[in-house]
């Protein structure tokens, strides 16, 4: 942390206060968003860089809300946890990179952190209490394939600022802020040379470390057509070589893809000849898991809107014609299904950060399938989704909580939901589990 003695603390009242005045705060509990909750003659203040039970001298940055909160960053810690560390990287800290948020943090309390998020998000977002329903604490679990929470990211994009210099921006601002190197990312993303050379006329420059092949960099914008790279996985009925676009959706932890795939794949349980849907399909991972598992007498439908990314699906699904895609906005794609009357054993939901809605897990429900599998990069937009859920008959039996981002804040959950089948039951979960959930 910075070493230059704190400025006085200001007199002025809470709604008084302004970008650069420095106040001293005892800080609170974790919040979702890389920061944590303290207050400040009853304000809410959410601070980063801090842990819970700091007392630090915070620097306001901003408000949100007409004022009603204020965003601060802890610029000197006068009462350290003993969960803080030093931070690995030199550009981490206030006013410096915006990509880490969690470097000043004992990993395997980084983790405690981000299983107290998810429990919160359920409880409030939900009135699901985890612990009670599942039967144990939540835990965040590593992911394998990084090195002590550094090394991980095989897709970076680098900002880059008016000379050509590639970066990475400062917490909520368009500043780039120069850089030598990437922690977090794998060596092969800087072993490119992006942060070393000029880039005139870009933007930004993403740079791709796939499973297969070597690293490669495109810029943005970019003339011309963007490169295709090869993702490795293996599934129960062996290794798939997928194909993605460089700038496509694919998981950014080397680890991540194999281990979603297994624990989706394994709850379902797909059977010969079941029905399988794949909604928000991305590539076509999920589905192509589907497709061994149901076999030539079973159906795989995988829906997903990008245009990209549906044709590399339609290519990566070639190997199976009992699976097949539909380029279509989900919501519309559900409600077609549920006016012909469609059903599905099988769903796996795999949406963007603000979640499948409302709407789409009404339409999912009336497919009378017996499991949905919920893949989720955002623990807010799944809570409000389980609200839904319940709502229209449907019960939480699994969760995992996966440290797909170290020193991050951001973790991605994968959820299995389940019908309520009668008052009084607790419906078996796939692969022979008993949910815990407490039926009304």
């Amino acid at each position: 942390m910075p070493t230059e003695p704190a400025a006085p603390q200001t007199d002025a009242a809470p709604e008084d206060l302004a970008p650069g005045d420095r106040v001293e705060l005892v800080v609170g509990p974790v919040a979702h968003g890389g920061h944590c909750v303290a207050r400040h003659e009853g304000r809410v203040v959410f601070v980063r860089h801090t842990l819970p039970g700091e007392r630090v001298v915070a620097e306001v940055t901003g408000s949100g809300h007409g004022g009603r909160f204020l965003r601060a960053d802890a610029v000197r810690v006068l009462q350290p946890s003993a969960d803080r560390v030093l931070p690995p990287c030199p550009w981490s800290g206030p006013g410096r990179c915006g990509g880490c948020d969690f470097q000043h943090v004992d990993l395997a309390a980084q983790r405690r952190l981000k299983a107290a998020v998810v429990a919160e998000q359920f409880q409030r977002l939900a009135g699901v209490d985890l612990a009670e329903a599942l039967g144990g604490e939540v835990v965040c679990e590593p992911v394998p394939g990084d090195h002590d929470g550094l090394g991980w990211r095989t897709r970076v994009e680098f900002a880059v600022d008016g000379s050509g210099r590639a970066g990475l921006r400062r917490h909520r601002s368009h500043e780039v802020v120069p850089v030598d190197d990437c922690l977090i990312a794998v060596r092969e993303v800087t072993a490119t040379g992006v942060l070393a050379t000029a880039h005139p006329g870009a933007e930004a420059v993403d740079v791709v470390a796939p499973s297969r092949g070597p690293a490669v960099q495109v810029p943005v914008p970019t003339s011309g057509r963007v490169p295709d790279v090869v993702e490795a996985v293996t599934l129960p009925g062996g290794e798939v070589e997928l194909g993605v676009g460089a700038r496509g959706f694919w998981q950014v932890h080397p680890g991540a893809a194999q281990t979603f795939a297994d624990t989706v794949l394994g709850w379902l349980d797909a059977r010969p000849g079941e029905r399988a849907l794949d909604l928000y399909a991305g590539v076509g991972l999920f589905a192509a898991g589907l497709a061994q598992a149901v076999g030539g007498r079973g159906r795989v439908l995988a829906v997903e809107g990008d245009r990209g990314g549906a044709e590399h699906a339609r290519d990566n699904l070639r190997p199976w014609r009992h699976a097949r895609v539909r380029r279509d906005r989900v919501d519309r794609a559900v409600r077609g299904l549920v006016n012909a009357r469609e059903r599905y054993d099988v769903v796996v939901l795999d949406p963007p950060r603000s979640g499948a809605g409302k709407a789409v897990v009404r339409d999912v429900a009336r497919l009378r399938a017996r499991a949905v599998a919920y893949v989720a990069c955002d623990p807010a937009a799944l809570a409000r989704d389980t609200a839904y859920l319940a709502a229209v008959g449907w019960q939480l039996t699994r969760l995992r909580v996966l440290d797909a981002f170290p020193m991050t804040h951001h973790m991605e959950c994968v959820a299995l939901f389940e019908p309520v089948r009668k008052t009084g039951e607790r419906p078996r979960g796939a692969g022979g589990r008993r949910g815990r959930v407490e039926l009304s």
